[in-house]
């Protein structure tokens, strides 16, 4: 984990309020994998803390993260421009590790959740793995990345809430209608709770057992594990787990969704 000034290398429309922005690393930085994330300033001085947002492409000289527009803090970094510099703490969490037995994964994104997603696709690229990807959005016009997920999944399925592009569904729904051909050694996931909390609970009523692995969703204040702002519950007891720094990936049945 470093804190570092990043030079704004892109930042540009994504998809209906979302944004992509690729950052030159100043010097090599050690540990950035998938699933893991950046604690960003948004560069005006009136909002102190910065933004946590998901790593979604990497290599050695520069990072991507994409983000959505949703409050004063993140239209802010909208604004920001090629040269701008931007003060960044990376990389933070713990994030998604596919083991050498696991052949067939299943990526499961909804909305910005997708980002991780492709994170994994990215980060495994060429190593033999086989990826059935499903991807959810709220409309048409919130769709992106459809391409990075076609190229470089042995399956594909994008639905949208309201059927405006693919089928109307959501991404739960359209891996479980798959799930005898994904037939997947491991699942990831990420999107917002109710997603979450119904892919754990088709699991349970399907007595599926494969290994699951989500990435939480949380509010964040320092994103290294001291402010407690992003506590969640480990399942079976009171303990409980702080997304930042013990995530935000956990297995699936570790905490209460």
């Amino acid at each position: 984990m470093k804190e570092l000034m990043l030079k704004v290398l892109e930042n540009e429309p994504l998809a209906e309020n979302l944004y992509q922005m690729k950052l030159l690393l100043p010097e090599k930085v050690e540990g950035i994998s998938c699933g893991k994330f950046l604690n960003i300033s948004v560069g005006d001085g009136g909002h102190l803390l910065r933004r946590p947002i998901a790593i979604c492409a990497h290599d050695s000289s520069s990072v991507t993260i994409c983000y959505q527009l949703k409050g004063a803090g993140t239209r802010n970094l909208s604004l920001k421009k090629s040269g701008d510099i931007l003060s960044c703490v990376l990389p933070l969490g713990n994030g998604f590790v596919i083991e050498e037995q696991e052949k067939r994964i299943a990526l499961i994104g909804g909305g910005v959740g997708i980002f991780p997603m492709v994170s994994v696709l990215h980060d495994y690229a060429g190593k033999d793995k086989k990826f059935f990807s499903y991807i959810g959005f709220r409309n048409s016009a919130a769709i992106c990345m459809k391409e990075v997920f076609s190229e470089r999944s042995e399956r594909m399925k994008l639905v949208t809430d309201d059927g405006s592009f693919g089928e109307k569904g959501n991404a739960v729904s359209a891996f479980f209608s798959d799930i005898e051909i994904c037939k997947p050694d491991v699942i990831f996931a990420c999107g917002p709770v109710p997603m979450l909390r119904a892919l754990k609970n088709g699991m349970l009523e399907r007595g599926v057992k494969t290994p699951c692995y989500v990435s939480l969703e949380e509010r964040m204040g320092c994103g290294i594990g001291a402010c407690l702002v992003c506590v969640c519950k480990r399942s079976g007891g009171n303990k409980n787990a702080r997304v930042c720094k013990d995530g935000p990936v956990f297995e699936i049945g570790e905490v209460e969704i």
